[in-house]
């Protein structure tokens, strides 16, 4: 299949620069690449710059109230488990308002496609810090640097039981492509951070690992079975360092170490992977000029960091639904009715 089967006739409102751009073009290239027809998928959103993207892809698509995309998407799922269904939401739809939602899909592994853009601002209204903004940030709701601790998505998708989380960056299209596909085949909630710039609001929030420049060095691609290196002459590692007490923490080591780790994205136990996750994020959280320090030289990890399976939801209702009108006796609506209590008049 062609991309530009799955694009709408609709014209593409997000502003000129917008990281959405990047990642709707890649989705759309990721569907075509899946090869699931158009009308055996469905895309569905919440409210927010990112939530206008079920109107420029050729699918079924539902642009639902502010922060209910989970709901919707887990009836769409459960009630049609044969659909492909994907979920659009953004760092506040998803994780202010939406945020009971967004955990419970995950602590439930409906299979859906959760991809969760991230530009730590709220765009669509206008310019106020959202939950992934860093503490300290000066918005227009927080003219003297907000008070709050941010989220960090990762953190949540792991403490929520998640299956799947990947990261990826709006000016990295191989790599969002390759994610996004991965992300289908993943039966369970797969959730995709998306890091976009908001060229209005928050331009330049992930400059320091979107930048050509300076890329390599401070982001690695995590591809499983493969060695985690990383660095603009591929001349860098990642190793557990068991020296510093009773827990053991990341380091940077020559690429050729014997220490360097393999990336097991399989594995059950979510302790490496929450490690992973959290390189990088000491410059958002309230502690960030300690931790910055410690760990100065870790990359961000991209791609997909955890990759676990796992019974889903959609599959567990229906497998249940069959299994108990197997064993029903009851085969007609009246007759449903009279085993429950009853008079005659």
């Amino acid at each position: 299949m062609e991309a530009s089967q799955f694009k709408s006739d609709q014209y593409v409102r997000f502003c000129p620069g917008c990281g959405d751009h990047a990642i709707c073009m890649a989705l759309q290239k990721a569907m075509a690449q899946i090869g699931i027809p158009t009308h055996q998928t469905v895309v569905i959103s919440g409210i927010g710059c990112s939530s206008r993207m079920p109107h420029y892809l050729n699918t079924y698509g539902f642009n639902t109230i502010h922060g209910r995309g989970g709901a919707i998407a887990t009836g769409v799922k459960t009630s049609h488990p044969e659909l492909n269904v994907w979920q659009m939401t953004g760092d506040g739809d998803c994780l202010a308002i939406g945020g009971n939602h967004f955990i419970h899909e995950i602590r439930r592994n409906v299979d859906l496609n959760i991809c969760l853009f991230n530009n730590r601002i709220y765009g669509l209204t206008k310019g106020q810090y959202s939950p992934t903004s860093p503490k300290g940030f000066v918005s227009k709701s927080s003219p003297f640097g907000t008070v709050e601790r941010p989220f960090v998505p990762a953190e949540l998708v792991l403490g929520a039981r998640g299956t799947f989380f990947a990261r990826t960056l709006d000016v990295d299209m191989p790599t969002t492509v390759d994610t996004m596909v991965q992300a289908q085949e993943h039966k369970g909630a797969s959730v995709i951070e998306c890091l976009v710039n908001c060229v209005i609001f928050n331009n330049g929030t992930h400059n320091w690992i979107a930048d050509r420049e300076t890329r390599a060095e401070h982001s690695i691609v995590l591809k499983h079975g493969e060695k985690m290196i990383f660095g603009a002459n591929r001349d860098k590692g990642l190793a557990l360092d068991y020296s510093a007490g009773v827990m053991p923490k990341l380091i940077v080591v020559p690429a050729d170490d014997e220490r360097v780790l393999v990336h097991n994205a399989k594995e059950q136990d979510p302790t490496l992977h929450r490690m992973l996750a959290m390189m990088g994020q000491e410059r958002f959280l309230e502690d960030q000029k300690v931790n910055a320090e410690l760990n100065a030289e870790l990359p961000v990890a991209l791609g997909v960091i955890r990759n676990v399976e796992a019974e889903t939801y959609d599959q567990a209702v229906n497998q249940q639904i069959v299994d108990i009108q197997s064993q029903s006796k009851v085969t007609e609506f009246d007759q449903l009715m009279m085993t429950l209590e009853h008079w005659e008049m």
